[in-house]
């Protein structure tokens, strides 16, 4: 009969991974906590430092308030090129396709013109533009899987550095996009439904959909703001 192990031995192992579960939990909480929100300015500077495509990666979360996991899971068939609009349906961790973290988080955006336009010169550029491919596919990977979360962190570590802007990390966009629709005067209840929060029964019981519009408007304010310097328009290929 396999053993496993003696008693005393058990035991002293317990601590250790006491040890190492908290300092997990805690690195999640720090993570969380030091999320931060950028400034127009910031971003921009960001953004000229960033290769392709992690540059359009950004423009995406900050403009959409893209979850990661949503980004890096979007395939070209996503796209409506006619309608100007983009379909969030799935989610990616550690390189496992699911669905997206809520029902509430499966969602059409309206496109600003901008964005359209940096999608698809992402799209002349990139080797994998078939309807089924990835819009972030890895070349690592021969296009059978994105980039994973740690290639774009790292891409962003550089980056910033490289921008003076300090350490961020990829949930910033999304805290940076709620930032920005509460400059450009978005109420809040349009907030909560562009957000896709988890909770927005009370916002859809109340609202419905007529703040599409509203909806639309500060989206549109947003981009603007990420795509206010010619810095958001260079594209640089990566090394």
């Amino acid at each position: 009969m396999r053993s496993n192990g003696h008693p005393s031995e058990r035991t002293s192992r317990m601590p250790t991974l006491e040890r190492h579960y908290a300092r997990w939990i805690k690195g999640r909480r720090d993570r969380l906590r030091k999320a931060r929100n950028l400034t127009a300015a910031q971003f921009n500077a960001l953004l000229k430092e960033l290769h392709e495509p992690f540059a359009t990666m950004a423009l995406l979360c900050v403009c959409l308030g893209l979850r990661i996991s949503e980004t890096l899971a979007l395939r070209w068939a996503d796209v409506d090129w006619l309608g100007s609009r983009l379909s969030i349906q799935r989610g990616i961790v550690e390189q496992v396709v699911d669905d997206v973290k809520t029902e509430g988080s499966a969602k059409t955006f309206d496109l600003a013109g901008e964005l359209l336009e940096r999608l698809k010169s992402w799209k002349q550029l990139s080797q994998f533009s078939g309807a089924d491919d990835w819009i972030f596919a890895s070349p690592l990977k021969h296009g059978k899987l994105p980039y994973s979360y740690t290639g774009v962190w790292r891409e962003l570590v550089r980056a910033a550095d490289l921008a003076k802007i300090g350490h961020i990390g990829t949930h910033a966009f999304r805290h940076t996009y709620r930032s920005w629709l509460d400059a450009v005067g978005t109420p809040v209840a349009v907030q909560q439904k562009m957000m896709r929060h988890a909770d927005i029964r009370t916002t859809f019981n109340i609202y419905g959909d007529v703040v599409t519009d509203e909806m639309t408007t500060a989206s549109s304010k947003v981009a603007q703001l990420a795509f206010q310097s010619n810095g958001a328009q260079a594209e640089r290929n990566g090394s």
